[in-house]
């Protein structure tokens, strides 16, 4: 029964350690935590089956303060990314021609994490002429309001919120241009 027991506990703990691979694991910097990146794992809920998307408030990296329900009436599009995450800036580029293409009527919002400089998250944000604002949450309180709509784990994930300001689809991982244009016109 010992040795059984053991062999669960042991087949366990290899597949935890299976979600993230040493790659990620090196990623741990200046007291940063791994992450676990998704393969573009793609949710999009129907009207019905909606949740409401949690208040969100805080301050911009240029210290303005941005909250969520001032969005109502638009749909939303909350990337939540890291400097130190490389599917981040992988995604980075989709992220912009995306919100360029949509233009003012869907708001896209960033929520920076576990970037322990603010000077780290304005270089990624500058480097890859990020146009909207973008929540600086070093500690991820703001990201753990999303509890049980995002893993705090997976980064980068990328929700829409509806006009309602439901969440109407969600990308774990790295999101592309056309992906996010069909959420982003489901979700309208």
């Amino acid at each position: 029964m010992m040795i059984r027991r053991t062999a669960v506990v042991v087949a366990g703990l290899l597949l935890v350690a299976g979600c993230s691979s040493g790659q990620q694991a090196s990623q741990n910097r200046q007291g940063q935590s791994g992450f676990v990146s998704g393969a573009g794992n793609v949710s999009v809920f129907a009207a019905a089956d909606r949740k409401a998307a949690p208040e969100l408030t805080g301050k911009t990296l240029d210290g303005k303060t941005w909250t969520l329900s001032d969005q109502s009436g638009k749909v939303v599009v909350l990337n939540v990314w890291g400097s130190w995450c490389p599917p981040c800036r992988k995604e980075a580029p989709d992220l912009v021609a995306a919100s360029k293409e949509l233009g003012p009527s869907v708001q896209f919002i960033g929520l920076n994490t576990r970037d322990l400089d603010p000077a780290q998250a304005k270089k990624f944000v500058q480097e890859f002429g990020v146009p909207y604002p973008n929540l600086y949450d070093p500690d991820g309180k703001g990201l753990l309001r999303f509890r049980g709509q995002i893993s705090s784990a997976a980064i980068p994930t990328t929700l829409v919120i509806d006009k309602t300001g439901k969440v109407a689809g969600r990308v774990v991982g790295e999101v592309t241009k056309q992906t996010l244009l069909g959420m982003v016109k489901d979700a309208g």
